[in-house]
C-alpha cells in the first residue's frame, strides 16, 4: 500500500522514494498526534464528572479549557526557532515528556483555579509540537506532497476522537472509585502516560532531516536533499523570502492566519462541547457518549485523505480549501438548526469537522511554499500562534453562550459566521489569485 498517489510525482523512482519516507515518518508522527490531541481536549469528557467535583460552571470550564491556548501561543515561536536550532528529535522528545508530566498531574486539582493553572502550563509545554511537525514536513517531502503528508498527521486529530471518545468514557464508568480515585482523575492518569513514553521513543526513533539517516541508501539521500534545495532555491527566485522579518509583512501568510483562526474555532469549539452537546441529546450513558461522539470524526478522517490526495493530484490549493471551509460553516449552522434531532444534528457536526479537518490538510501545504528557511520556520509558528487563539476563544465564548442563554446551538452560530470569513481569508491568498497551481517542484502555474 502508498501512502501517496502516484500522480502526485513526475516518475516512479520519486515516487516509491518518498513513500519509503512517508511510511517511516508519517505512521509514528500519526500515533504522537492522537496522544497529543486527546490530552489536549480529554477535558471535555472529564468535565462531565469534574465540574461538580471542583464546582466548574459551564463559564469556567470554557475559560479553563481556552487557556491552555494562551500559554500555548505565548511559546510556539521560540518553540519553533529552537526546534530548527536543536533539532526535531530532542525538541519533540522534550515537548511530549514535559506534557505528558503535566496532563497526568491534572488528575491532582481541586480548584477551579488549579484547573486553569494547570490548562495554562500544558498549553505551554505542548507549544511547538503542531508547528514543529509542520516545518520538519517541510525538511522530508516537496510541497507536492505535503497535503497528503499533512493529512496523515491530521489524521490524528478524527482517531483521537474516533477511538479517544469511546476510550475516555470507557475509562471514566469503569474505573470510577478504583484505588479512592474519580473516574475523571483515572482519565488523566491513564492518557496521560503515553505521552511521556512515546517521548523517549521520539528520541531513539526520529531522525532530524534527510542526509545520513541509516534506513535510506547514500543515493535516495541525496536526491532528497538536492530535490528539496532545489525547489528552495526556486521558491525563492519566484519571491519565497527566508528571512525572519518575512513571516511578519507577507500577505499570504496573513490571510492564512485568518483561515487557521476561523477553522480552529470550529474545530475545537466543538471538539471540547461534543460530549455535552450529544448528552444534550439525551444520551446518559458515557460509553454510550463516547461512541457518539467518535462518528462525527470517522467521517472526516475519510474525507481529509480524499480532498488531500485530489489536492496534491491537480496541484490546486484555493478552491479545495475554499469549499472545505465553506462546507464546515454549513455543518456548524445544520446542525444548531437541528439540534433537537439527534441524527440531523450528528449529521451536520460531521460535516462541519470534515470540512474543517480536511481545509487544514490544504492550508499547510502552503507556508513552506510562500517562504523559505528561517522564514518558513517563523511563519509557521505565527499562523499556528495567532490562529491558535481561536482555540481559547471558541470553548469560552461557548460557555458563555450556554450560561447566558441556556441554549448551546447558538453558540454554534456564532462559529459558523467566525468559520465562514476564514472562507473569504483562504479565497483572497494573494498567491493563489488567477488560477494559481502548484507546479511539481512546488512552484506556482497560471492557469
Amino acid at each position: 500500500m502508498n501512502l501517496l498517489s502516484r500522480s502526485t510525482f513526475d516518475n516512479e523512482p520519486d515516487w516509491r522514494l518518498y513513500n519509503r519516507i512517508a511510511w517511516r515518518i508519517l505512521p509514528f508522527l500519526f500515533v504522537l498526534y492522537v496522544v497529543a490531541f486527546l490530552d489536549r481536549v480529554n477535558v471535555g469528557f472529564a468535565k462531565l464528572q469534574m465540574a461538580a467535583d471542583i464546582g466548574l460552571s459551564d463559564l469556567a470550564f470554557g475559560f479553563g479549557a481556552g487557556v491552555f491556548f494562551i500559554g500555548y501561543c505565548l511559546c510556539e515561536i521560540p518553540s519553533n526557532m529552537l526546534l530548527q536550532k536543536l533539532g526535531a528529535r530532542f525538541w519533540i522528545a522534550r515537548i511530549m515528556v514535559v506534557w505528558g508530566l503535566l496532563s497526568i498531574s491534572m488528575m491532582f486539582i481541586q480548584t477551579p483555579t488549579a484547573f486553569y493553572v494547570l490548562r495554562f502550563l500544558l498549553g505551554m509545554a505542548e507549544a511547538g509540537f503542531y508547528p514543529g511537525v509542520v516545518l520538519y514536513m517541510t525538511y522530508w517531502f516537496p510541497s507536492c506532497a505535503r497535503s497528503q503528508g499533512m493529512a496523515y498527521f491530521n489524521l490524528g486529530i478524527a482517531m483521537a476522537g474516533v477511538l479517544g471518545s469511546p476510550l475516555s468514557g470507557w475509562i471514566m464508568q469503569n474505573f470510577a472509585g478504583d484505588l479512592g480515585l474519580a473516574g475523571w482523575q483515572w482519565l488523566f492518569l491513564l492518557e496521560g502516560l503515553p505521552a511521556v513514553i512515546l517521548g523517549f521513543v521520539v528520541f531513539f526513533y526520529l531522525d532530524n532531516g534527510p542526509g545520513q539517516v541509516k534506513w535510506l541508501s547514500p543515493a535516495q539521500n541525496l536526491r532528497v536533499q538536492e530535490q528539496l534545495r532545489e525547489e528552495r532555491q526556486r521558491n525563492q527566485g519566484q519571491g519565497a523570502d527566508h528571512r525572519f522579518r518575512a513571516a511578519f509583512v507577507n500577505k499570504g501568510i496573513w490571510c492564512l492566519i485568518v483561515t487557521n483562526f476561523s477553522l480552529l474555532c470550529g474545530t475545537y469549539g466543538v471538539s471540547f462541547w461534543m460530549p455535552q452537546i450529544v448528552r444534550n441529546l439525551g444520551v446518559q450513558s458515557l460509553f454510550d457518549t463516547g461512541l457518539i461522539a467518535a462518528i462525527p470524526f470517522a467521517v472526516a478522517s475519510v474525507c481529509m485523505i480524499v480532498v488531500s490526495k485530489h489536492s496534491d493530484k491537480t496541484r490546486e490549493r484555493r478552491w479545495h480549501g475554499t469549499l472545505c471551509v465553506v462546507a464546515s460553516a454549513c455543518g456548524l449552522i445544520f446542525s444548531g438548526l437541528f439540534h433537537d434531532n439527534a441524527y440531523l444534528s450528528l449529521a451536520g457536526l460531521s460535516l462541519a469537522m470534515a470540512g474543517g479537518l480536511s481545509a487544514f490538510c490544504v492550508l499547510w501545504a502552503l507556508p513552506g511554499v510562500l517562504l523559505t528557511g528561517t522564514a518558513a520556520a517563523a511563519g509557521i509558528a505565527l499562523i499556528a500562534t495567532v490562529g491558535n487563539l481561536g482555540g481559547y476563544a471558541s470553548p469560552f465564548m461557548m460557555g458563555w453562550v450556554k450560561d447566558s442563554t441556556g441554549h448551546l446551538e447558538y453558540g454554534l452560530y456564532v462559529l459558523a459566521a467566525i468559520t465562514l470569513l476564514g472562507a473569504v481569508s483562504m479565497f483572497a491568498v494573494p498567491q493563489l489569485r488567477g488560477g494559481a497551481r502548484l507546479a511539481p517542484g512546488g512552484r506556482a502555474l497560471k492557469v
